[in-house]
């Protein structure tokens, strides 16, 4: 996902710069209580990405919608740090989901889409809660796929969470499970070839439950072009 979304962008001319002494955002250990644990996780990621930032980068981009949704509340959740409040909130500021960026680049995208010639992809996407309802970004991906010259199968509750949700399919197996048949039932409706979604929880999660290939929406734009 990550090696799909760096060859993208580059043909839109935006450059990724890695930041290998990052790790876990620290959404899972917040999921299980583990608070401090998990500010630690924050101030590490942050230490890691400030060179990056006071050399002026433009965006933090996070490829796991789950991450984007956690990293989003960096400033929140460290707002009584004294050491870290202010780089928490900038970080926060600074980050966004990947098909933000590929939004905003709508312009410069279309001739790269325009210049192969794909036949039409079914596919069902599933959009992860920390997508549609954490970062509030709704319709962004089924357009860019739209218009990849993918048909969006029609997905009944398309609200509904596939059960995943951070360590719920691990502390609750029985009910993940329950919600994540239910939701590849929606998705298998109208017989898509791949599901794609935006998050690696619900990818995994999904995949466990059904054949058909579960992948990330972006793999499906960058083979495409």
């Amino acid at each position: 996902t990550n090696a799909a979304t760096a060859r993208l962008l580059d043909k839109l001319g935006i450059t990724l710069f890695e930041a290998p002494e990052a790790g876990c955002c620290g959404a899972l250990r917040f999921h299980l209580d583990a608070q401090e644990a998990a500010l630690a996780d924050m101030r590490r990621n942050i230490d890691a990405w400030w060179p990056h930032v006071e050399a002026g980068v433009e965006a933090i981009v996070m490829t796991a919608s789950g991450c984007g949704a956690h990293v989003k509340e960096y400033g929140l959740l460290l707002r009584d740090d004294p050491a870290y409040a202010a780089k928490a909130e900038r970080i926060a500021a600074l980050t966004r989901d990947v098909s933000e960026i590929l939004a905003a680049e709508a312009e410069r995208l279309k001739p790269l889409l325009a210049a192969k010639a794909h036949p039409p992809l079914k596919l069902a996407f599933h959009s992860p809660c920390t997508l549609q309802h954490g970062q509030k970004i709704k319709g962004v991906v089924e357009s860019l796929l739209a218009a990849a010259g993918c048909e969006l199968a029609p997905v009944a509750d398309p609200h509904l969470c596939c059960g995943s949700a951070g360590t719920y399919s691990i502390l609750q197996p029985a009910l993940s499970r329950q919600l994540r048949d239910a939701r590849l039932t929606s998705l298998a409706a109208d017989d898509p070839k791949p599901i794609v979604t935006a998050n690696i929880g619900c990818q995994v999660h999904l995949q466990g439950g059904t054949r058909l290939p579960v992948r990330h929406w972006i793999e499906i734009i960058e083979e495409r072009i």
